[in-house]
């Protein structure tokens, strides 16, 4: 695994209320999303990434109206929907 340190003032943790870890979680978690939807990474290493199982970071995709489904046009789509 990569480590990255990220610097961010005292003043921006108060004027959220965010905790440390809150903030940490919270930077995890978004490069997560910008992973998965920009980069086209993988769910599992995106849910390593932001330090939750695959269900529960579907359930944080949903969250951010993320849809863990992707389809090239209708087509496909409704051909995928006859099949389920």
């Amino acid at each position: 695994m990569c480590q990255i340190a990220l610097n961010i003032p005292e003043a921006v943790l108060y004027d959220t209320e965010m905790t440390e870890q809150e903030t940490a979680e919270a930077i995890r978690k978004a490069i997560a999303l910008l992973y998965y939807t920009k980069y086209d990474v993988s769910l599992g290493y995106c849910s390593l990434i932001a330090n939750m199982d695959k269900e529960d970071f579907i359930r944080y995709l949903g969250e951010n109206n993320i849809s863990i489904f992707q389809f090239d046009d209708e087509a496909e789509f409704v051909e995928e929907m006859n099949n389920a």
